[in-house]
Order: structure tokens, then sequence, then C-alpha cells
């Protein structure tokens, strides 16, 4: 059996938002969601302040609160110990938005971004409009990826939840995914933690470490180390 999961050193994060911004093209996240997203704490008086940014996603617990409140089992894990989600079986009931401590589960209330239909120039004469941009390209999202599609509908339905799949399209043909490998400072690391030879299992031996909310136990698959 595989274990699946996440390190992300803290030491080696800028809080630069490349994973965010990565994310959002890699599975087509709509304007207002985040799979991918941060948490950011400043504490002190100055000018003894300290600044705390820290990388957030689906912790893919191994005892999932959205997996076990679901009532149509949409939300499962996989025999990679991945928090997936059934799109077909999704009744829109949001349960699982509910149960997560962490607030990783997004809702969709409409189909396309209505900014992508827009057809009014920001610059009248000189740019062109959303809706020409649609036209040309022939999507009705931007960064359309058909990658994504391969286990999971490439554009979600609305009144369907969604989240982080750790980009199981990725994971099934070798690569990383798409966060941890477009990171410029190589602070996320992917990984079977159940394998002592893997990069992640080695992060977690070498430093001590903590997940989010420990307090629920939910049991996260993603792991910090270090210090921001």
């Amino acid at each position: 059996m595989t274990r699946y999961g996440m390190v992300i050193d803290l030491h080696k994060c800028v809080g630069c938002g490349a994973c965010q911004i990565a994310c959002k093209k890699e599975n087509n996240v709509d304007t207002g969601m985040f799979w991918s997203h941060h948490l950011i704490e400043e504490s002190g008086v100055f000018p003894h302040v300290r600044h705390e940014y820290t990388p957030t996603m689906c912790n893919h617990c191994a005892d999932a609160e959205c997996v076990r409140v679901c009532p149509t089992s949409a939300m499962h894990k996989d025999e990679n110990g991945l928090t997936l989600h059934d799109a077909s079986r999704c009744i829109g009931c949001k349960s699982c938005m509910m149960a997560c401590p962490y607030s990783a589960v997004n809702f969709n209330r409409k189909d396309v971004p209505r900014s992508w239909d827009d057809d009014e120039a920001i610059i009248p004469g000189c740019t062109s409009t959303a809706k020409e941009q649609q036209g040309k390209t022939g999507l009705t999202v931007p960064y359309y990826n058909k990658d994504r599609a391969a286990t999971y509908p490439g554009v979600r339905e609305v009144g369907t939840v969604e989240k982080c799949t750790m980009c199981d399209h990725r994971v099934k043909v070798g690569l990383a995914p798409y966060c941890a490998e477009v990171c410029p400072a190589q602070a996320r690391v992917f990984g079977d933690l159940d394998d002592p030879q893997s990069q992640a299992s080695q992060l977690l031996a070498r430093y001590e470490s903590h997940v989010l909310k420990p307090e629920v136990g939910t049991h996260p698959a993603v792991h910090y180390v270090r210090g921001f």
C-alpha cells in the first residue's frame, strides 16, 4: 500500500504564491475558489513583530471527516491514501464542507465564470474583450487543461463541490503535484510517507514536524517542517 502525502518546508517557503497560481491553472479552479491557499499570522508589537506564512491545501486526512459524512460516498479515499471526490455522485448537500475542519472544500455556484463572458473591453478600441478571447480559443474557461479531465471533470458542474486532489491525474502517470513541481524554492516535497526511502519520509525523519489542527484527530497527510 502507498500513503501519499506532502511535506512543506516552511524555512524554504518565501510566500511567493506560485503554488496557488499553478494550482488554478492546472486544475481550472474558478475565481474566488482556492484549492491551494495560505494562512498569514502577524504577532507582536512594532518593532518586535513576527510574520508567518503557511501554505494550505486539502490535508488528505487518514480519518477524513468529509468522507465520513458524505451520504453518497462521493467523497472517498483511494488506494493511495488520497481523499478524492466523485463529482458524478455528488448531490451538492455540502455536508463535507461543514465537516471539514480546514475549510478546504469549495462549492460551485455557477457554471462558467461570468467575467469570461464579458463583452466589454478594459480599454475600448485597444484590448480585446474576454468574450472575444473565449471565441478565438474555443474554451469556456481560461487555462482549460485536458490532462485534468483524465481522472476528474475538467470543469466542475454547478451544484457540486470540489477541492484539491493532490493532482491525482499527474500522480497516476508518475509526476508530482503541480504545486510541488513549480515551487521555486523546492519547499514542497511529495511522496510515499510509508516509504522510508522517499524524500518526504526522510524530511520527516530529519526534522520535527507538525500538522494543522492536530486536536481534531483527522491525521493529515500534509506535514510542515521548520519555520517560515
